[in-house]
């Protein structure tokens, strides 16, 4: 099983806990420019192949929240979704 898959596995009873407005708040949730230009930052060291170990476990762990937050966000869109019959 890969990550992804486990992930959105362990998501889906976190996206059907939802109520509509909660749902719509994540849907809207933006990272904060600061915490952006960090990533920005981290990805153009990473690319230039100069992180610091410190730098690459950062980086690491905001691209890993990244991910965890877009398939959340995923769910929340499923929950307000319309039900096609």
């Amino acid at each position: 099983m890969s990550a992804s898959t486990a992930l959105d596995g362990f998501l889906d009873p976190l996206g059907r806990c939802l109520d509509a407005e909660s749902a719509r708040r994540v849907v809207e949730l933006r990272v904060a420019p600061p915490v952006q230009q960090r990533i920005d930052t981290l990805a153009e060291r990473a690319n230039d192949g100069v992180l610091t170990d410190d730098e690459a476990a950062e980086y690491e762990a905001l691209i890993n929240a990244a991910d965890f937050i877009s398939i959340l966000k995923i769910k929340a869109r499923q929950h307000l979704r319309p039900i096609c019959m």
